[in-house]
């Protein structure tokens, strides 16, 4: 594909100039399964490092309806109104739809994507969720360098891919509704762990009051939480997509975390963490694929499994027979 095969020089100097199309270029490098491609592709981003880390990363999730492309529609608009330039991202591993979610929800951020100063890319269609995070990275990094100041990292899966965006970012938002009920049960061993803030949406009309009733039992569940942070204690907070109510005390709440988690040194220990981590998940991904890659290992799993399962071979021998055709 030609919008590909432009030269690396012509792809860093044209993603440094804030160029869109070389920036659409180079997302559709990273995200190709041709080894070329990939190859390219980490070098390109190798390059383009220097320029990287000045962007607020930002996370969002939220349960379902509780509005998260309204509010980072509004949100982004409410940005790059103050002269921010915003780039949109998610993390998709469970879509087998053309051009993942956030295609569809573009119809739903309709000031954002007609937005010159605002940038909106899917998660790949399909792939394992460390695949498409490790793809989704590479992207955030690569919309740094363009000079995009806030990237804004969607979740559209559950579970596993919201802890994979928040091991990306620097503030995880967790978007609620009005009328939490039992849901804080299942709430307190995990998402809310994850969160930076809680923000209870649909703060308007008749919702107001459960809106604020909502945000102090999530008040209290925090409460019974340790929090991450010995500098950071997630605040809960409510607002309105609907009337841009609240939007922003949202982010002034954003910015409050950056600048102390700065002073205290806890960001730029949160980044490199967060950068070995990837490394990790990334090598043991490579091994991964050489395992399934490799027809007379997939052969010896197969007959491994088979042994395991009929109890014929211990598993830590299997895997040990299996680590020596890698040799490792």
């Amino acid at each position: 594909m030609a919008s590909r095969n432009l030269p690396p020089s012509d792809l860093v100097r044209g993603i440094r100039a804030g160029d869109r199309a070389t920036l659409a270029r180079a997302i559709t490098l990273i995200e190709s399964k041709r080894a070329d491609h990939r190859k390219t592709a980490h070098h390109l981003v190798q390059e383009l490092l220097p320029l990287t880390g000045k962007a607020v990363r930002l996370g969002i999730t939220g349960a379902p309806g509780a509005g998260k492309s309204t509010t980072i529609d509004v949100l982004g608009t409410y940005l790059t109104g103050k002269g921010h330039k915003v780039a949109v991202l998610a993390v998709d591993p469970s879509s087998t739809r053309t051009g993942g979610s956030i295609l569809g929800d573009k119809t739903r951020m309709a000031q954002l994507s007609n937005d010159p100063n605002a940038f909106i890319r899917p998660s790949p269609s399909s792939g394992t969720l460390g695949g498409v995070a490790g793809k989704t990275r590479e992207t955030m990094l690569v919309c740094e360098a363009a000079g995009y100041d806030v990237v804004m990292v969607e979740t559209v899966g559950i579970g596993q891919s919201e802890t994979a965006v928040a091991d990306m970012t620097d503030f995880f938002l967790v978007l609620m509704l009005p009328g939490a009920g039992d849901e804080l049960q299942g709430l307190k061993k995990g998402i809310v762990e994850l969160a930076d803030m809680i923000a209870v949406n649909k703060a308007d009309g008749d919702n107001i009051e459960r809106a604020k009733v909502a945000a102090a039992d999530y008040r209290a569940a925090l409460n019974i939480l340790t929090p991450h942070s010995a500098t950071w204690s997630p605040p809960v907070i409510t607002y309105s997509a609907l009337t841009h109510n609240g939007i922003p005390e949202l982010w002034a709440q954003v910015l409050t975390h950056k600048d102390k988690m700065t002073a205290s040194g806890e960001l730029a220990t949160r980044r490199r963490a967060q950068q070995v981590k990837w490394m990790w998940t990334m090598l043991e991904e490579r091994l991964t694929a050489r395992l399934r890659s490799d027809a007379s290992v997939r052969t010896k799993l197969r007959q491994a499994e088979a042994q395991v399962a009929a109890g014929k071979l211990a598993p830590t021998l299997a895997v040990e027979q299996i680590a020596a055709l890698l040799g490792v």
